[in-house]
């Protein structure tokens, strides 16, 4: 990389300077929009004692679940379980730590951390199990949980099309957790199917402006699906 110049040409420059214990946001929900290529990079470094925070941990030996097998992480922020049964069997076991948190509320704890906004209130979760010893605040008679925001060490990111620069377009519903996930790393890496020369973008379709970004990589991606559901003929 040089000057604005955001772009790396190997998986372990992009994912220079991760070490054991680190917190690392990824993007994606559930196979859609995931920084495959990135996480594979992750599982292939071997680096343990990992905090990840995503909407959820992929499947059994694609996405996230692939750091499950070598039981690299330790704790899992996420707002849904899906379809992956080593995690399911590290969590009943004790095995992986998990944070269980609503969606929206994982959203926005993302958000808030790349705004600089240290904590916010929410109605979500109030009077349940996820309100449990957070502080609570009362606000034209409805009450409100306080959910602290979220940064990581890293962010790793999937986007459609970026330029050299770093600004990113996704593309349809694999926007999904990325932009917040973006904004919320100290080190943010993005993996895209196409690099452009800065100009050719249409501002107007920018996601996410290049200032979030460190590291730009383009990838290759084997779009798996993770149910497919046909009709009967």
């Amino acid at each position: 990389m040089s000057g604005f110049n955001k772009v790396v040409n190997s998986y372990q420059e992009a994912m220079a300077g991760l070490s054991d214990d680190m917190t690392v946001i990824a993007g994606g929900f559930g196979l859609c929009g995931i920084p495959e290529g990135l996480i594979a990079e992750i599982r292939h470094k071997q680096t343990k004692g990992l905090t990840v925070v995503s909407n959820n941990c992929g499947v059994d030996n694609f996405g996230l679940g692939l750091l499950l097998i070598d039981k690299q992480i330790k704790k899992m922020v996420s707002s849904y379980v899906g379809e992956n049964a080593l995690f399911e069997k590290q969590l009943l076991s004790g095995e992986l730590e998990v944070e269980l948190t609503p969606q929206g509320t994982l959203a926005e704890k993302m958000r808030a951390g790349g705004a600089g906004i240290p904590a916010f209130y929410t109605a979500t979760g109030y009077g349940t199990p996820v309100g449990e010893g957070k502080e609570v605040r009362e606000f034209n008679g409805r009450k409100y949980i306080m959910e602290e925001a979220i940064q990581g060490d890293f962010a790793i990111v999937k986007a459609w099309k970026a330029d050299t620069f770093g600004n990113l377009v996704y593309r349809k519903t694999a926007r999904n957790f990325n932009p917040m996930a973006a904004t919320a790393g100290k080190i943010t890496v993005v993996e895209v199917e196409e690099i452009v020369q800065p100009g050719e973008l249409d501002p107007d379709a920018i996601h996410t402006p290049g200032i979030y970004v460190d590291r730009l990589i383009k990838g290759s991606f084997e779009k798996v699906i993770e149910q497919r559901t046909v009709r009967q003929a």
